[in-house]
């Protein structure tokens, strides 16, 4: 039987027949899917799904710390369209395997991360699994719809902008692979991937602000996410090298596992940091607003232009690498 295909195809197919309403203001292609529920008001709505052995493993990831990710993450969603989050569904399929211990745990660092965002958890499922432990998590949440930012705003000659340093994440799961986990040099890496932390405050200034054309979370990587963007967007991007923030640690990592700090940054993904673009005139206003507000530093990476694809100028050469994050089914 022929495969159908990476994710963004199988997206795609999914994309044709799904159906709409005159409720619905954002469907399938964004971080949530969001529709009207009252004069003015919108409510996002986001599900994800992590699998062992392809999302995490438990030899080295802590119930605890998988339970707040599995929050985190779903949460980060909703930050990166602006949003506030309200409301969870958790569904849990486990294998006999798996013991109360680890469930109580895994259940104090879920319930951690909904208490410091004020969400309620409202309802789900549990199965028993044959192999391995699969959770699933739906995030609702709400917002105005005036300040509403999706990834399909971003204008030719927009800069592009990101929070945070790039490539921790991946630089974490690296050291991790290696038996790394536990060594106190590299923590700050290794929490980057086991406990991500979603900025909903920073979404909602972002999307208060009325100054951010288009918006998402790094969950793929600068080059698959900021394709996403051009793609819903209908432009290109080119991203300078020099310009992406990368961490002394992060450097120091790289030199010890013979890695590419940038193609952490590029590719690694599951940085959860926001990645968004506004005129050029209204970076410094946005980046002295952020820090009054929360705090702070947004580097500018690069640019929008006309064209599609997303490059990256190093070194005085320009390469496409649009999509070179992660992707399921590839």
């Amino acid at each position: 039987m022929a495969r159908p295909g990476g994710e963004r195809e199988i997206i795609a197919r999914i994309r044709q027949g799904a159906g709409n309403s005159g409720d619905l203001v954002v469907g399938i292609g964004d971080d949530c899917a969001v529709y009207k529920t009252a004069s003015n008001r919108i409510s996002l709505v986001t599900t994800d799904t992590m699998v062992e052995g392809v999302h995490f493993d438990l030899r080295w990831h802590p119930s605890f710390d998988l339970g707040r990710k599995a929050a985190s993450v779903n949460i980060s969603d909703i930050a990166a369209m602006g949003g506030l989050p309200r409301f969870a569904l958790l569904s849990l399929a486990l294998t006999p395997a798996t013991g109360s211990q680890w469930l109580a745990e895994f259940m104090a660092g879920f319930s951690a991360v909904l208490s410091e965002h004020d969400v309620v958890l409202i309802g789900g499922d549990t199965v028993q699994s044959g192999h391995e432990n699969v959770l699933s998590v739906t995030v609702l949440g709400e917002m105005a719809e005036a300040e509403l930012i999706t990834r399909k705003g971003a204008r030719i000659g927009d800069l592009v902008l990101v929070s945070g340093f790039l490539g921790e994440a991946a630089a974490g799961l690296a050291l991790c692979r290696l038996g790394l986990a536990h060594d106190p040099d590299w923590q700050p890496l290794v929490n980057a991937h086991l406990n991500p932390v979603p900025l909903v405050a920073l979404g909602r200034v972002l999307a208060a602000s009325g100054l951010v054309h288009a918006m998402q979370d790094l969950s793929d990587g600068l080059a698959t996410d900021l394709a996403h963007i051009c793609a819903e967007s209908g432009v290109g991007a080119v991203v300078t090298a020099e310009k992406i923030p990368l961490s002394p640690l992060l450097r120091k990592a790289a030199e010890s596992c013979a890695q590419s700090p940038l193609d952490w940054a590029i590719s690694g993904g599951e940085d959860y940091q926001l990645l968004f673009t506004v005129t050029a005139q209204q970076v410094e206003p946005l980046c002295a607003l952020v820090r009054e507000k929360i705090g702070g530093e947004l580097s500018v990476v690069g640019r929008i232009v006309e064209g599609q694809g997303v490059f990256l100028e190093e070194a005085g050469r320009s390469r496409e690498i649009s999509y070179r994050g992660y992707e399921h089914f590839r």
